[in-house]
């Protein structure tokens, strides 16, 4: 399936849909290349499956597409989230792993990680969630966040719990990529996904605003978030 500029997989279930992500990340991770990991639930489940099939990670440097403003192993942390789910996982560990220093707090953790993708020209793979109101990493319907053109990493206020600040890549940062992977799963998220896979560009669904600028942008979805499609 596809919607004119985004090719969509549509699997059974969530964990049909985690395990063709895994697959994807698997791939890249035997081949080398830059990712761009994402935090909330849905991921967490091919992360598993992707140290299974894959467990040497060497060849990969690992970047995050947001972070709470929490310490690392708070449970509220992205980072900590991924550490359990794969890097704890895996024989041969990525040779760079990029977490966002959310104990800094939102200027300076944006500062800091502004500094460290300061060489990078893109991204292999940006894996994406969806929010129920559009938003993707930490960037929220209508907010000024959106509007950044000239940095590629800025603070951000939350606007859906856990309220704390938050780091996040900005447009044109998730842009530069040779691939955008949205993963998106439950009855939840089936409108956010229709607005912003098979909708206009709108700021009102920051997702519609992502696509990748030097390779395909795709989707897996399980039944439940396509049903609105």
């Amino acid at each position: 399936m596809t919607t004119e500029d985004v090719e969509i997989v549509v699997a059974d279930d969530g964990e049909a849909a985690a395990r063709l992500v895994a697959e994807r990340l698997a791939d890249l991770a035997l081949a080398g290349g830059d990712i761009v990991l994402t935090g909330g639930s849905t991921p967490k489940r091919a992360y598993e499956l992707a140290a299974e099939l894959e467990p040497n990670w060497s060849r990969t440097s690992l970047w995050w597409g947001d972070e709470r403003c929490v310490q690392p192993d708070d449970e509220r942390s992205n980072y900590g989230m991924a550490r359990a789910a794969l890097l704890d996982r895996l024989e041969g560990r990525p040779r760079a792993v990029h977490r966002m220093m959310g104990e800094l707090g939102k200027e300076a953790g944006a500062a800091e990680y502004e500094r460290q993708l300061a060489e990078l020209e893109a991204f292999d793979l940006v894996l994406l969630g969806l929010g129920p109101d559009s938003h993707i990493a930490s960037l929220y319907p209508n907010q000024p966040t959106l509007g950044e053109t000239q940095r590629r990493v800025v603070g951000a206020e939350a606007h859906l719990d856990p309220y704390v600040d938050r780091i996040t890549l900005t447009l044109p940062s998730l842009r530069a990529a040779r691939e955008v992977l949205f993963l998106v799963e439950g009855a939840d998220k089936a409108e956010a996904v229709a607005r912003v896979l098979a909708g206009e560009p709108t700021p009102d669904a920051p997702g519609s605003l992502v696509r990748a600028e030097l390779g395909p942008t795709r989707a897996v979805l399980d039944r439940a978030a396509a049903s609105r499609l």
